[in-house]
């Protein structure tokens, strides 16, 4: 009988740019995943464990991280439109050249990116573009 494979280790098997669709990760343990840039549409990652995981690229739109541990994880380049990150922690991420917008569903104030409480202390921020982004660090600014 097979050994049942890992949500990690199914995130790892993916070829580069593959698209998931509406799938649970809640609560999942995803620490130290790796992932080939990924597209994730509406899945939910709430209070996943994601530290120190390595998402680079990946692009997330109208995904819910809310309560998900990213500490360490590295987020270059990624783009995260319409997500929920409320209570996200992202302490000590590297969000360079990260994207983080909105996803126009059609009715105002459309799908905006929410990280009210999410915390970013150690966190770096190079080049990070937020546009329509909901409780955004003081101090960082919208560009």
């Amino acid at each position: 009988m097979p050994k049942p494979v890992t949500a990690r280790q199914r995130l790892a098997a993916l070829r580069r740019y593959a698209a998931l669709n509406g799938e649970d990760f809640n609560g999942q343990d995803l620490a130290s995943a790796r992932t080939s840039q990924l597209w994730f549409t509406r899945c939910s990652f709430i209070r996943a464990d994601l530290r120190h995981a390595t998402l680079d690229g990946c692009r997330f739109k109208l995904c819910d991280l809310s309560g998900a541990d990213l500490r360490g994880a590295s987020l270059r380049g990624v783009s995260l439109a319409g997500c929920d990150l409320r209570g996200a922690d992202l302490r000590d991420t590297d969000l360079t050249g990260a994207t983080l917008g909105r996803v126009n569903t059609g009715t105002p104030p459309f799908g905006l990116t929410d990280v009210t409480r999410a915390r970013f202390e150690g966190a770096s921020l190079r080049d990070v573009r937020t546009e329509g982004v909901v409780g955004w660090p003081p101090g960082h600014g919208e560009r």
